[in-house]
């Protein structure tokens, strides 16, 4: 059926989206993530958590389409493509893939007009944030995935610390799409001297000082002064609007603070 009038979302991402569509109503299950909006939680049916889902609850609501996201979710696929059921899987992992998923979801859903305006908008909006960082001086961010092993930010953070004015310590890194290959050491982010260290630690909570205690990070700038600091995986870590809106605004609140007391 198109457009599908029953849509199951195993991300948060596809949901947020959807609902900016105004197209919600089409949504029958949401993973257990969904938190945007907020009365997400109170509308729709909870059938995934991000690497497990209740097969057969999701085939309960008959869905026309199943909404994916990346490697970490193949086994899911599989299972829903092996029971007939249509999956269209993303994999965005930076700031411009980001947008396109808007896109595209828009065109899965018979809304590109409304999509292409939203994504738009957001594209607008980095760069106005951009053009206000330009030519001011740029502290240096370690952004921290995870703690156990040090796992450096993806992409689209990366992308979003220079867009807030914040010089990414590990560019480079962040390029590689699998959390695995962004592993970093103590002696990476010693020898990077981080000004400001930004953790979002997937769900759990930063702990700042388990970070300052770590062997030789007494003398990392950012530890040095005291410049540790959380967001919410829920707004950095999800790759779709929250990212490039309330996460983008966390980062720049943050440099902005940095600056301002770095003088």
């Amino acid at each position: 059926m198109f457009p599908p009038e029953h849509i199951v979302c195993l991300t948060e991402e596809t949901v947020e989206t959807l609902y900016l569509l105004g197209e919600e109503r089409r949504i029958v299950g949401v993973s257990g993530y969904a938190v945007r909006p907020p009365r997400v939680r109170k509308e729709k049916p909870r059938v995934a958590a991000f690497i497990t889902a209740d097969v057969e609850k999701i085939l309960a609501l008959e869905p026309d389409l199943v909404l994916t996201f990346s490697d970490l979710q193949a086994d899911i696929v599989a299972a829903l493509i092996r029971r007939n059921v249509a999956v269209h899987a993303f994999n965005q992992r930076d700031v411009a893939g980001i947008l396109d998923m808007i896109r595209t979801l828009g065109a899965l859903v018979g809304t590109q007009d409304a999509a292409d305006a939203l994504a738009r908008s957001l594209d607008e909006r980095l760069t106005a944030v951009r053009e206000r960082a330009t030519n001011r001086h740029r502290p240096r961010v370690y952004f921290e995935e995870w703690d156990d092993p040090m796992i450096s930010g993806i992409r689209w953070v990366a992308e979003l610390v220079e867009i807030a004015g914040g010089a990414e310590v590990f560019p480079e890194l962040s390029r590689n799409k699998n959390a695995k290959d962004r592993i970093v050491t103590a002696t990476d982010v010693i020898a990077a001297a981080p000004d400001i260290i930004v953790g979002s630690w997937c769900g759990k909570k930063f702990v700042p000082a388990k970070v300052a205690a770590r062997a030789g990070f007494a003398d990392v700038p950012a530890v040095r002064t005291g410049w540790l600091r959380e967001i919410k995986s829920t707004l950095i870590l999800q790759p779709g609007p929250a990212a490039l809106t309330d996460g983008l605004d966390a980062l720049v609140g943050i440099i902005e603070a940095w600056r301002k007391q770095a003088g």
